[in-house]
């Protein structure tokens, strides 16, 4: 009878202890790549932020130095008419460029949707309204929109026998012109996206629906969208911040006008501001923009996170 013995237990190596040197000088190194451009980010963007803070509760009086008001800029700014117009036209802009932008980016997604070798062309091709500078978009769309009945857009619409519009020049049709473009220049921003979030669905979901008898439009509404929803709140969030900060294509297209009719809060805080040398006042409102801004964000994160 033979005995054997257990062998002894091994003992256990405690896992090497990290150098606090070695974990900061990584971060460190991180941080000093980094330094130059969050210093600029930082002048450039949260100093005159902090700046404008101030402004807003001030009479701003060059060369004679600030007033303190508190928040009768406010009052003023809430007070005025021409601001609720303004800010009225910016809601009707923003929703409908959120959208319509939204639908005809998610359309142009499914139809550019594949790996086949043509579509990087036709992508690229639809990209370029977003990508091309905002001047020679509205120098383009008010050669388009020539109020005469020669113009562009008059002649094609004077083939299915509509008479001519004057677009920007009309106090009824500029703010709907000037949406337009909004929605053009935004929707394939919208496209690549959507394109992003239609790649990322697990394929074997379509074919299991399909093997249930699920057509393509029972596996684009049960399968593609729920998994995309996490896609349509970046995609809202996004398209109704643009819309709400919309100033260049109103500056470059109408300024405005005609009669106020598309004037925003953008624009109106930049003419009290830089024209009116009332910056206490623009400051208030550009506030005003910035708090809905927030509250939009917040909001939409809110119901993202509870879907």
């Amino acid at each position: 009878m033979t005995a054997t013995l257990a062998a002894p237990p091994e003992k256990k190596r405690a896992p090497p202890q990290k150098r606090p040197g070695k974990h900061w000088s990584r971060h460190a190194s991180a941080w000093l790549w980094l330094a130059p451009a969050l210093i600029i980010f930082g002048l450039f963007k949260f100093v005159p932020m902090a700046r404008a803070i101030s402004m807003s509760f001030h009479e701003v009086r060059p060369y004679l130095g600030d007033r303190w008001v508190g928040l009768d800029n406010y009052r003023t700014v809430l007070g005025d008419e021409a601001f609720r117009a303004a800010a009225g036209h910016t809601l009707v802009l923003a929703l409908g460029e959120t959208l319509g932008s939204l639908v005809i980016g998610l359309a142009l997604a499914l139809l550019l949707e594949g790996t086949a070798r043509h579509l990087w062309f036709v992508r690229t091709a639809v990209f370029l309204p977003t990508v091309t500078a905002m001047a020679v978009v509205a120098a383009l769309w008010r050669v388009i929109y020539y109020p005469a009945p020669d113009g562009a857009l008059n002649v094609v619409l004077g083939w299915i026998g509509l008479g001519p519009g004057q677009y920007l020049d009309s106090p009824h049709t500029s703010l709907w012109s000037v949406m337009a473009v909004g929605i053009w220049r935004g929707a394939p921003y919208d496209m690549m996206i959507f394109i992003a979030g239609l790649a990322g669905v697990d394929r074997t979901l379509y074919e299991a629906a399909a093997a249930d008898g699920a057509g393509p439009l029972r596996r684009l509404w049960h399968v593609a969208f729920p998994a995309m929803r996490p896609v349509f709140g970046i995609v809202v969030t996004l398209a109704a911040i643009r819309g709400l900060r919309v100033f260049t294509e109103i500056f470059l297209l109408t300024n405005g006008g005609p009669n106020g009719s598309t004037e925003v809060v953008m624009t109106l805080v930049y003419k009290l501001g830089l024209e009116r040398n009332e910056l206490g006042i623009a400051s208030a409102g550009s506030m005003l923009l910035l708090v809905a801004t927030i509250a939009l964000t917040v909001l939409t994160q809110m119901l993202r996170r509870r879907s």
